[in-house]
């Protein structure tokens, strides 16, 4: 199996390692970095469940190979957090239960971040078309957009 030798700053930490050609920035995060916030639901890129930022950009990390991202910043619903003091989207969907089971929850809360990045100040139909990559079997998603809305006001 090839490896390339791949060196990614995952939340501000670099790691060099030699991954295999074909193993998904995912399963790298997880497996060999520990990080498990971001989840695996379809492997297909239809769920987004797995989300995180590369280089600032939301990317489904099942759909992209680790060693695409050598030299890339990349930013995990782990990463979101400083000094144990959560990020206002993550604090917003707790305030507006917008967790139900969790599952999709990470892939939700960087979708909500990578909004507010570049629009602070989003209607609901453009939380609903940046969010629209994101699947909860849980919720009617009125507690999504509540929770993304009130984080606006917040950062």
């Amino acid at each position: 199996m090839k490896k390339k030798k791949t060196t990614l700053n995952i939340n501000n930490e670099k790691y060099t390692d030699e991954i295999s050609a074909h193993m998904t920035l995912l399963d790298y995060i997880r497996r060999n970095i520990g990080l498990t916030g971001s989840k695996e639901g379809c492997g297909t890129g239809d769920c987004g469940t797995c989300s995180m930022l590369v280089n600032g950009e939301l990317v489904k990390s099942c759909l992209v190979l680790a060693v695409e991202c050598d030299q890339a910043d990349i930013t995990t619903i782990e990463g979101l957090s400083e000094d144990e003091k959560l990020h206002p989207v993550q604090e917003a969907f707790v305030k507006h239960w917008g967790t139900q089971c969790g599952y999709c929850t990470p892939g939700f809360v960087m979708a909500g971040k990578a909004l507010l990045d570049e629009n602070p100040n989003p209607t609901d139909d453009q939380i609903k078309h940046e969010t629209a990559g994101n699947l909860c079997r849980c919720t009617g998603y009125v507690k999504i957009i509540d929770a993304i809305k009130d984080a606006a006001k917040q950062m």
